[in-house]
């Protein structure tokens, strides 16, 4: 039988194949939009000269193992209608980063590097869909109106129209399936743009992206703005990891309806002595609902499988809600949060009126949705068909947070509205870990980097494997089209570091390996014994494998195409 000796052997050969081509590779000025269909290929680096769009009726197909390297200000925007197909995998992930980040690799090798107290090296990605979005009020396009429209739409934040008549920065529509492509294995690096106060780019900017694009495997390490935001739609995210963010490392608005599975949120800074929110953390994930808040669509959405570290010093919250929105959060892992763990931030200063928030004209306040079923639809400007519209929840109430682990979370404040909502009711299954039973394998911080009165506490190195109460969950997700069922707490199984091979956070050398290394796992090895035999193919058969092993070409479903996979004998290695 074909052991893990094969994967080794696959994986180097094809690594140094992709490290020569990045070293002699030629770099190509992206000067113009892109108008018609067009691929970019691994033998070449791109460089983004300024913000480039891809039009209406194009598609961008960036290969993988392709860097794009660009100076600062280069950025790339999809515009609706069009579409990008950007598929790296984990032994040739794409990159985007600057050329300063390059400048410090050996020899070209994507998979070394320095990291650096950095970020506004470049722009960013921005995705933008025809899906509905809830944007209404001071501030909104005019003729929008605050019940679902599929003539409602927005101006993307951090994009500049050359004039009245420039449609390339809008989003939002009518099409809760729009298709914008797929974005997977892609690692966006020191990125960022601060336009003006409350405008920035972004490391990923979703606006009114629909639910057939796919999005998974996506890293962001450092970022001057947030890590990921997201306006409306119902795009969903799978394997993200959101490292060393300026400001909120996951941020989400105007009625966003889709679902995350296996998320690593870490706290940090990106430039030494900037405020928190420019350069130093704010929350780990913030919500927004609608604007106004008595808008639809109105931000409902689900949460599995994530580990949020934040700041054990002067860290910000680690959930914060405004606006009516509505969140799940299960299977998760919360530690080291320097605040509030759950913050009711009940404010909408963007809205007519000023703080409207939760409760505004007939909507639910916030106590009232912690104890509302997921599945009692407001009245207030409603979906004709709101069971088709809100299908991110499929069970429990609108806000929860069950079955996660708490650990490390010292402030006075950490735990007041947790308690008040009653998180730690014994039905919720959560688990207030004690001194010394951390759910993480390993975790090492640097010297405190201080700016003003913040003082952060960066995390150099980290083993986020399932251990102690993380270990195994009493419920899990539902097994279906996109969730994985993941019977432990947290992002990464106890045997398992999806960082491998693909991410800045490796490369890095801040991501520790599984036993036996990143390059020993092959996930044909269902029950990671070794040896590839017919116990790996039985448990493909039982249909769950080792966390959702079974997909073992990570297509999203387990077939026959798994089992030719298996049976070749070594599958993509990490």
């Amino acid at each position: 039988m074909k052991t893990r000796t094969l994967c080794k052997t696959v994986a180097a050969t094809i690594g140094a194949s992709m490290i020569s081509l990045s070293a002699n590779s030629a770099e190509i000025l992206v000067t113009a939009d892109i108008a018609t269909s067009t691929t970019w290929t691994k033998n070449n680096t791109y460089n983004l000269q300024g913000q480039r769009y891809i039009l209406p009726g194009a598609t961008l197909t960036i290969q993988a193992g392709t860097v794009v390297a660009s100076d600062v200000g280069g950025s790339l925007a999809v515009t609706r209608d069009a579409r990008i197909d950007c598929v790296g995998t984990k032994l040739e992930p794409v990159i985007f980063t600057s050329k300063q980040d390059v400048a410090t690799w050996t020899a070209g090798n994507p998979k070394t590097g320095t990291w650096r107290a950095a970020a506004n090296e470049w722009g960013n990605v921005t995705v933008m869909g025809k899906a509905y979005i809830g944007k209404y009020g001071a501030g909104a396009v005019t003729t929008n109106t605050a019940s679902p429209n599929a003539g409602n739409y927005a101006n993307m934040e951090g994009l500049t129209a050359s004039g009245s008549g420039d449609t390339r920065t809008f989003y939002g529509g009518g099409n809760d399936l729009d298709n914008s492509g797929r974005f997977e294995y892609v690692s966006l690096r020191y990125g960022g743009k601060v336009v003006g106060l409350g405008n920035e780019l972004n490391g990923l900017s979703l606006g009114g992206v629909g639910k057939e694009t796919k999005i998974d495997h996506i890293e962001i390490m450092n970022n001057v703005d947030d890590g990921i935001e997201i306006w409306g739609g119902t795009v969903d995210l799978k394997y993200v990891t959101i490292w060393n963010i300026g400001d909120d490392s996951f941020d989400v608005d105007q009625g966003w309806r889709g679902r995350v599975q296996f998320g690593l949120l870490v706290a940090g800074y990106s430039i030494a002595g900037a405020a928190s929110g420019s350069g130093f953390c704010d929350s780990l994930v913030e919500m927004d609902g609608a604007e106004k808040s008595d808008a639809q669509p109105v931000t409902t959405t689900s949460f599995y499988n994530m580990t949020i570290i934040g700041q054990p010093l002067s860290g910000k919250a680690g959930t914060k809600f405004r606006d009516n929105a509505r969140a799940q959060f299960n299977n998760c892992i919360f530690m080291d949060i320097g605040k509030e763990v759950v913050k009711n931030d009940n404010t909408d200063a963007e809205a007519t009126g000023g703080q409207t928030g939760y409760g505004y004209n007939g909507t639910l306040t916030f106590a009232d949705t912690w104890t509302t079923d997921y599945n009692v639809y407001s009245a207030v400007n409603p979906f004709t068909n709101p069971a088709a519209a809100y299908t991110a929840q499929q069970s429990g109430k609108l806000i929860q947070y069950t079955d996660s682990v708490f650990y490390n979370n010292t402030n006075s404040a950490a735990y007041t509205e947790a308690n008040a909502r009653g998180v730690f009711t014994s039905t919720n299954n959560n688990v207030l870990a004690v001194a010394g039973s951390s759910p993480i394998a390993g975790i090492t911080r640097g010297p405190n980097v201080i700016s003003g009165t913040v003082v952060v506490q960066p995390v150099i190195s980290l083993d986020p494997r399932a251990t102690n109460a993380a270990a195994i969950s009493v419920s899990s997700a539902t097994s279906d089209s996109f969730f994985t069922n993941a019977q432990y707490r947290g992002a990464f199984g106890p045997n398992e570091n999806w960082l491998c091979g693909w991410t800045a956070a490796d490369a890095f050398g801040m991501s520790v390996a599984p036993p036996g290394g990143c390059a020993s796992a092959c996930p044909a090895d269902i029950n990671l014994d070794g040896v590839i035999n017919g116990s790996d193919l039985a448990g493909v058969l039982s249909g769950w494998g080792t966390s959702g092993a079974s997909d073992i070409n990570r297509d999203g479903t387990t077939n026959g195409a798994d089992l030719t996979t298996l049976l070749s004998g070594w599958g993509n290695c990490i």
